[in-house]
């Protein structure tokens, strides 16, 4: 979430009507019904730069996968910035609504810190406590970006909650995302054993 901006877009089907797919966005979506997780980054791409390819790896071969990714000249791509409780692309928002485990992937402002949100507050807290053993600055409560409105992409999935993270930028280079993806990937782990038990 880049501060308080306003969209350009309120919906998708308004950004449809005026963008180009394959030109100015592009989707990337990997259903794998075998796993009850889905990883979401709607502002991937030249928008929240590092966030597509950090969902990927967090996905790995075995989550599900949807990324929203700007392919705008650099500087060009906040038009495309869909705020997370109105990205309502329909095809993600199936995938999640099929999922019982939602994550958000975010980029945001700051420096070497991580934020943790979302209605999940189970999933929440084994993030931030592997990301924290990870040795990552993490924040889980009291910060800008709680995700706790019901119309987050994170928080409509099959039980109506979810969580997300918001990554600032020196965080979501190629060299710290392995590093985030890890911690992240166990703590999902600990949560659908828990979860499936």
């Amino acid at each position: 979430m880049l501060g308080h901006m306003i969209d350009k877009y309120r919906s998708f089907a308004q950004l449809a009507r005026a963008e180009a797919s394959g030109t100015d966005y592009r989707i990337s979506s990997v259903e794998r019904p075998e796993s009850p997780v889905v990883v979401v980054a709607p502002h991937g791409g030249g928008i929240e730069v590092g966030t597509s390819e950090l969902a990927a790896l967090i996905a790995g071969d075995d989550h599900s996968l949807f990324a929203f990714e700007g392919l705008k000249p650099y500087g060009r791509n906040r038009d495309l910035h869909i705020t997370s409780h109105r990205f309502d692309h329909p095809e993600c928002v199936a995938l999640v609504q099929r999922s019982a485990v939602a994550l958000g992937v975010h980029g945001c402002i700051g420096e070497s810190q991580i934020y943790v949100g979302g209605l999940d507050g189970e999933l929440a807290a084994l993030m931030a406590h592997q990301l924290s053993l990870a040795g990552f600055r993490v924040s889980a409560e009291g910060h800008r970006y709680p995700g706790l409105n019901p119309l987050n992409i994170c928080n409509r999935g099959r039980l109506g909650r979810g969580a997300q993270i918001e990554v600032t930028r020196d965080l979501r280079d190629v060299a710290a995302r392995p590093a985030i993806a890890m911690a992240v990937r166990v703590a999902i782990a600990d949560y659908v054993e828990a979860f499936e038990r």
